[in-house]
């Protein structure tokens, strides 16, 4: 499958300072991958370098087969920045049927691409009047005129309430589900942690961590943590068995390698009815962005 973005070895300076440095990667259709990094780890030097802002010292960008900042790419890709601005004595309609123009599409589009992010209800209300979660909406009903191939999202959920996030995100999954790449920038690791498919982790302009989940638990081989509850009585018992287990209020917390994780499981399996309760937690993907961006800078 072609990818719609393919990213090689990428380097961005300014002056003494790289920004980015040999960074390659790629988004296929319909692929949501997060990019993380600290402030400073060139995540944004890297969207304005794909959106034709500004030029790569080195390495080589394609959208769609085609160069950034070129008719064929801008025509491909859209972009949602952190914080969207519009004018504020114009209704959402407005604006939107404004952007339609622009791109020479049917003004007639706006109200149908303001009901896909929630808006209809607001649509003929000035922009003025809106919350920054609505003006959110609003840029990414902007975003989606044309129906990009790519979509590049700079921390789109800053404003929103937790159902207006949840909502957003489902958008994004009907949106790759009909072939759009999307890469997006964000700081809430929890939420891309459950939405998105791949992860790339930037530090200090290097690529650091690349994968899925499940790839980077796999390469961080960080410990698992388990919560085990006692039945009434049992947590002394317990704890015997599970040495460096920490007793606290009839639950008992410890942590494994990965290597010793099914064995420590079999321990537990065998008190049978001891054992109330069990909790297994996994690394966090912001325990995996630590380690992999600590590990980067170092």
């Amino acid at each position: 499958m072609t990818s719609t973005l393919t990213i090689s070895k990428l380097t961005k300076r300014f002056g003494d300072v790289a920004a980015l440095s040999g960074v390659s990667l790629s988004v296929a259709p319909g692929e949501r991958v997060a990019l993380l990094g600290h402030n400073g780890a060139g995540k944004s030097t890297l969207m304005k370098i794909i959106l034709g802002l500004i030029p790569a010292s080195s390495g080589e960008v394609t959208i769609c087969d085609a160069a950034p900042g070129s008719a064929a790419a801008r025509s491909a890709v859209a972009y949602l920045p952190e914080n969207a601005a519009f004018h504020p004595a114009l209704t959402g309609e407005e604006q939107i049927r404004h952007y339609l123009r622009l791109r020479g599409e049917n003004p007639g589009q706006a109200a149908e691409l303001l009901e896909k992010v929630g808006l209809s209800h607001a649509a003929r209300r000035r922009i003025g009047t809106y919350s920054k979660g609505m003006r959110q909406r609003v840029g990414l009903a902007q975003a989606l005129i044309g129906a990009p191939r790519l979509l590049v999202l700079d921390e789109p959920t800053s404003g929103l309430d937790p159902v207006s996030r949840r909502e957003f995100y489902a958008l994004l999954d009907e949106l790759a589900a009909r072939g759009a790449s999307i890469l997006l920038s964000s700081h809430a690791l929890t939420e891309v942690e459950a939405r998105t498919d791949r992860i790339v982790i930037l530090s200090r302009g290097h690529l650091v961590a690349e994968g899925t989940l499940a790839d980077l638990r796999r390469r961080a081989d960080l410990p698992v943590t388990l919560h085990v509850t006692a039945r009434n009585g049992y947590a002394p018992e317990i704890a015997r068995s599970l040495p460096g287990a920490i007793v606290l209020e009839g639950a008992l917390h410890l942590t494994c390698p990965q290597s010793e994780k099914l064995a420590t499981l079999g321990v537990i399996a065998g008190l049978g009815d001891k054992v109330a309760d069990l909790d297994v937690l996994p690394p966090s993907l912001e325990d995996l962005y630590s380690h992999f961006s600590q590990g980067g800078a170092r």
